[in-house]
């Protein structure tokens, strides 16, 4: 038998994303052009790296509205996942940029060339604004929702490296330390690698149906077993659906052969432990008495 709980949860919104993909497509094409003027790897890296947020931003939205369609009778589901994708997409867009701003860093490291640092330090600044703007409007939704923390790293980690080239560019114009630009492309894009590497094994892990890292499965095991009339919970999977929807599977052994209401009042039990101590929204139980199968907590299917 199934069951499904609410609780009340944060409302991601995705009214900001519109407003962040033109103020992100506008950097870009300024920090493009200025940084082919004056002649800054660092600010071409950046513009680049913009432009990879206005794709994410992009698919972001996208899957934003889709994540809010009805289920069908072919997509029971509907199209809950989809923000797990996105933030899958955009964690690799993050590595694939850095991979290429980190071949480019070295060329250059080896090959300096001399820096229009006045464009530099004037586009950085803009990028610092644009992009902490934008940020800041994604801030409290991506403490709720996995698509929307992808799309604001990307807008935080842009944000850090136009700080970073402000600073290369204050460096070249004071001091004339050119190779300061490949080098900060370089910590650029070793940064990116790190954040999107977290962000890429997070979704990776829930596209995959793992059990989500604040529920312990022994813990939860061990609290079902605890109420009375439960011999035994075994053959259990517990996985994410999205963010906010965590659901469980599992057989229950009964200590007597009871009736359905009586395993009605068991369910109501098992319903109100899972949601009130381990946030599990959904769940699915199989009822068994004397069943003769497997009875370790995880099977292999």
């Amino acid at each position: 038998m199934e069951t499904h709980s609410h609780i009340h949860k944060h409302e991601v919104k995705g009214k900001n994303l519109g407003l962040s993909i033109i103020l992100n497509l506008t950097i870009t094409i300024a920090q493009a052009i200025g940084g082919w003027l004056s002649g800054s790897l660092a600010l071409l890296s950046d513009a680049l790296h913009n432009f990879s947020d206005v794709l994410t931003l992009i698919f972001s939205w996208i899957a934003h509205r889709l994540a809010h369609k009805k289920a069908t009778q072919r997509a029971t589901f509907g199209y809950k996942r989809a923000e797990l994708i996105a933030a899958f997409v955009n964690a690799a867009t993050l590595i694939i940029v850095a991979i290429f701003l980190i071949y480019g860093s070295i060329h250059r490291f080896f090959h300096p060339e001399k820096v229009v640092s006045e464009t530099v330090i004037w586009l950085a600044l803009l990028g610092i604004a644009v992009n902490g703007i934008s940020a800041f409007a994604l801030q409290k939704d991506a403490a709720h929702n996995l698509n929307m923390k992808s799309a604001y790293l990307h807008l935080f980690t842009d944000m850090m490296a136009s700080v970073a080239v402000l600073a290369g560019g204050l460096l070249m114009k004071f001091f004339n330390w050119y190779w300061v630009d490949s080098v900060l492309s370089f910590g650029i894009s070793i940064y990116l690698i790190i954040v999107g590497g977290k962000l890429l094994l997070e979704s990776t892990q829930m596209l995959m149906l793992f059990t989500p890292k604040s529920i312990d499965i022994k813990s939860v095991t061990a609290d079902i077993e605890a109420i009375a009339g439960i011999k035994t919970v075994h053959h259990v999977h517990v996985w994410s659906l999205n963010d906010d929807e965590h659901h469980l599977e599992a057989h229950i052994d009964c200590t007597h052969d009871i009736s359905i209401q009586a395993f009605n009042q068991l369910l109501d039990q098992i319903e109100q432990l899972l949601l009130e101590k381990y946030n599990i929204n959904h769940c699915t139980i199989q009822p068994e008495f004397r069943r003769h199968d497997s009875k370790e907590t995880i099977v292999q299917d």
